[in-house]
């Protein structure tokens, strides 16, 4: 049975983000709150965790998952960026929005879009996502928290604890977070694409273009 904390979504409490990342390290994985909506999230490097969530979506191998990262210093490790790139990214984050960018080798091959090579990462505007990124010391992977047959990500931590008490290790309860996904912007392209409208404001970048 998972484990259920409340953490506020401003006042983080220290001692249960600890214990949260204890739990990521040991394999775990959670349910945490972004500021778009719900996402599962588990650590980088664990296969067994990211096939967990396979399960739990009913998504196969061409599944894209996002790198949920703490500020902008973690991209390079991850994603090949160039100057164009960054000043875009710098603009919009923290943000709800996430970044397709060409891969480097420090990126597990299990996580990559298989024929483009590409990773989505993102730096949400959220006190519980962002805190727990730190105190991991690297990103989260993670995916929307969106249930086989349910048309919108899951909302209310309650009913995630009913549904999903036997799936997942910790569910965080950090209150209302939205049912809308992240704005998708490919930088992969020669000019940066819209791949999906979310959450994230694009007028600024359509003007630009």
């Amino acid at each position: 049975m998972s484990q259920y904390f409340v953490i506020h979504p401003k006042r983080a409490q220290k001692r249960l983000i600890q214990r949260a990342v204890q739990i990521i390290d040991q394999g775990g994985l959670i349910v945490y709150p972004t500021d778009s909506c719900y996402a599962l999230g588990c650590h980088i490097g664990d296969k067994h965790a990211m096939q967990r969530i396979r399960r739990i979506r009913q998504v196969d191998e061409k599944h894209h998952f996002t790198l949920v990262c703490r500020d902008l210093s973690e991209l390079s490790t991850y994603a090949m960026v160039d100057n164009s790139a960054y000043r875009l990214m710098k603009r919009c984050t923290p943000g709800p929005y996430t970044f397709l960018l060409k891969a480097t080798h420090e990126v597990p091959r299990r996580l990559l879009s298989p024929k483009r090579r590409t990773i989505g990462l993102r730096v949400p505007e959220h006190a519980v996502a962002l805190q727990l990124c730190e105190e991991l010391g690297g990103p989260l992977m993670s995916s929307t928290l969106i249930l086989p047959g349910d048309m919108e990500p899951m909302s209310d931590p309650q009913a995630m604890r009913e549904r999903l008490e036997h799936v997942v290790d910790l569910v965080i309860d950090g209150g209302y977070c939205g049912v809308q996904a992240t704005t998708v912007i490919n930088l992969t392209t020669e000019s940066p694409t819209i791949e999906r409208q979310g959450k994230g404001d694009t007028g600024w970048l359509e003007d630009a273009g």
